[in-house]
C-alpha cells in the first residue's frame, strides 16, 4: 500500500510540474509527436529522458546547442530545472 501511495504522490508532483511547461510552443519546430527533423531540429522522440533533460537545462545555462541555441534559451529560461526534468519525463523514451 505504501508503494502505491508513494507512486501516486510522485505522479501527481510530476504532472503538476509538467503542466507548467507549455508543450504547445514546442510543436511548431519539433512536431506534435516530437519527431520532426527538418530545419536542423533534433528528433526529440528518439532521445532518452535523461538526454532531453540535459539538453533543456544546457540550453537554459547556455552550455548546449548550436544554431538554434538563442531560440531555445528563450523557450526554456523561464522554467526551473525541476520543471524541465519533469517535462523531459513526459516526452523522452
Amino acid at each position: 500500500m505504501k508503494k502505491i501511495v508513494m507512486s501516486i504522490v510522485a505522479l501527481t508532483a510530476t504532472t503538476a510540474l509538467m503542466a507548467a511547461v507549455n508543450a504547445g510552443a514546442c510543436a511548431g519546430c519539433h512536431g506534435a509527436d516530437w519527431a520532426k527533423v527538418d530545419m536542423g531540429n533534433k528528433n526529440v522522440a528518439a532521445m532518452s529522458k535523461a538526454d532531453i533533460a540535459a539538453a533543456l537545462k544546457g540550453y537554459k545555462a547556455g552550455t548546449y546547442g548550436a544554431a538554434k541555441k538563442a531560440l531555445m534559451v528563450g523557450q526554456v529560461s523561464k522554467y526551473s530545472n525541476e520543471e524541465l526534468d519533469a517535462f523531459a519525463q513526459t516526452i523522452g523514451k
